[in-house]
């Protein structure tokens, strides 16, 4: 089973949606109940009230699959190009971690491309400990994981 197609940092979660049409987008965006390919998820924005435009998104999945647990985690964060670099991130998932707790979820993986440094810095702040690398349609991935005890 291959994992997520390359992108540019933007949670899945977002972008599977149209969102041309506001209300079918915010119904459709979290996925209530699970099947074997997709698991219930919650998703989070963070919205910079001076530009009135989305700044971040983290998407956080309740449940891991088999997919998800190879190549996917728990938590899925995406900063907009231009936010990058000022913690937006950082606290993102900070806010994730716990809303996880919330959901009883006692240790949360996350994943992301080797080459994206950004992001394991992000993951390393929040207490991320890498457990290994593997790789997927010829990226090198990789999967840390954080406790919630």
């Amino acid at each position: 089973m291959s994992g997520p197609k390359k992108r540019k940092n933007i949670p899945a979660a977002i972008i599977k949606n149209n969102y041309r049409d506001k209300n079918q987008y915010l119904a459709e965006l979290e996925i209530q109940e699970g099947d074997e390919r997709l698991v219930p998820d919650s998703v989070f924005s963070c919205l910079d009230t001076e530009q009135n435009r989305f700044v971040d998104a983290v998407n956080i999945r309740h449940r891991l699959n088999e997919g998800l647990l190879k190549f996917g985690g728990h938590v899925d964060d995406g900063v907009r190009l231009f936010e990058r670099g000022k913690g937006i991130g950082t606290q993102m998932v900070a806010l994730a971690r716990k809303e996880c707790r919330n959901l009883g979820i006692e240790r949360v993986l996350m994943v992301c491309n080797r080459d994206n440094i950004a992001s394991a810095k992000t993951i390393l702040k929040n207490g991320g400990i890498l457990e290994n690398e593997t790789e997927d349609d010829g990226e090198m991935m990789q999967r840390y994981w954080i406790s919630l005890k």
